[in-house]
């Protein structure tokens, strides 16, 4: 478990930033009377998850590897990190929606029917906690891997 220590602080600062980005969201009106930017604009979130993993490669590279990392170590502490994030993304889908955000499932509901986008019902489906919790589950399996593997050819340091 040590081992991964630093790799655990990082998903869960990674998890607390991403729980601050939905205060932002709010804030600024994207889950409510902005929602329709809502899908263009939460995708600069990705910028801030990118510093993250680099941030975090690099505190490895540092104090794990003194200073010297190859790129499948890195990948393998990105996706432990990915891990992490991972498990406690149903926690942070509970708290978004629960406390930072209750009413963004009502809302992207009624965006949704009323924008044409979808039927009331496709969007009932989509748009509720479950389906979010798998879909954010997945997605920071899937992209955080793909994460791992580019920021960690940029932070090697030696070939492996």
């Amino acid at each position: 478990m040590k081992k991964f220590a630093i790799e655990i602080k990082w998903g869960i600062i990674f998890s607390i930033i991403s729980l601050a980005w939905m205060f932002l969201e709010k804030g600024l009106g994207w889950h409510d009377e902005n929602i329709a930017q809502h899908a263009i604009y939460t995708n600069f979130f990705a910028i801030i998850a990118i510093v993250l993993y680099i941030l975090a490669l690099l505190d490895k590279r540092k104090s794990f590897y003194n200073a010297s990392m190859t790129w499948s170590q890195g990948f393998i502490s990105g996706i432990v990190i990915s891990v992490v994030v991972a498990i406690l993304s149903p926690i942070a889908q509970y708290i978004t929606h629960q406390f930072i955000t209750p009413d963004y499932f009502n809302n992207i509901i009624e965006y949704s029917v009323e924008s044409g986008a979808m039927t009331r019902e496709a969007a009932e489906g989509y748009f509720n906690l479950t389906s979010y919790i798998i879909q954010s589950f997945f997605f920071a399996l899937v992209v955080g891997v793909v994460t791992s593997a580019i920021v960690a050819y940029f932070v090697k340091t030696k070939k492996g």
